[in-house]
């Protein structure tokens, strides 16, 4: 289903909070995990792409404009400033160690591989598939798996190998499908005015008392 239908962004109430993806010296990517609660679990956007693994629990998945459902095994590749977020159906004060893999990474990162490699052409479709966030298929995702488990914890050119596999099986899933609507466009200048302009409100607001 689509966001719209579920009036989810009427009146600006829904503004999107960005993530600051920070990627370690020496690394041209991201790969970790994490479970439940955590402070990324919101609707919230970053450049980079990010490539998404559920590993427990269920619950409803948003990805721009649109509404779905995801359970254990779930593969989705998100694209620049996309909003996404998973909220899972899961009693409040429970605590889940681990309940999904991430691996992020710059746009720049896919065009210049591409470039230094001819071989992996793909990998420019799978970007662009990217835009409106990409659903694989499950046979994908149990192959990719292992490759993001291992891939949290890999060092050094194991870990740039794996990487580069990772990749060629997102590029080689042709039952992957795109969840956002064509007419969805991020516009993350307006999500970052939205933010921006309550921090100047509130400071105006509050400019004789003490604050952080």
């Amino acid at each position: 289903s689509r966001v719209e239908e579920r009036g989810w962004w009427k009146g600006g109430a829904m503004q999107p909070d960005l993530e600051v993806v920070q990627i370690g010296q020496g690394q041209s990517f991201k790969a970790w995990e994490h479970g439940l609660p955590f402070h990324t679990v919101r609707w919230h956007f970053h450049p980079e792409l990010e490539i998404h693994h559920v590993v427990t629990t269920s619950g409803n998945c948003y990805i721009g404009d649109f509404i779905g459902e995801f359970g254990p095994g779930q593969l989705i590749l998100t694209g620049p400033n996309l909003p996404h977020n998973w909220i899972s159906d899961v009693a409040e004060g429970v605590v889940i160690p681990l309940r999904n893999r991430i691996v992020q990474f710059p746009e720049e990162l896919l065009r210049r591989i591409a470039e230094l490699f001819p071989e992996t052409g793909g990998f420019t479709a799978l970007f662009d598939l990217s835009r409106r966030g990409a659903l694989f298929t499950e046979a994908c995702a149990d192959r990719v798996a292992p490759i993001m488990a291992e891939l949290v914890g890999a060092q050094g050119p194991r870990r740039a190998s794996l990487f580069l596999d990772l990749l060629a099986h997102l590029a080689a899933d042709s039952g992957a499908r795109a969840l956002a609507s064509d007419a969805y466009l991020p516009d993350p200048s307006g999500f970052m005015t939205a933010g921006v302009n309550k921090a100047l409100a509130f400071i105006n607001d509050n400019l004789t008392e003490d604050f952080t």
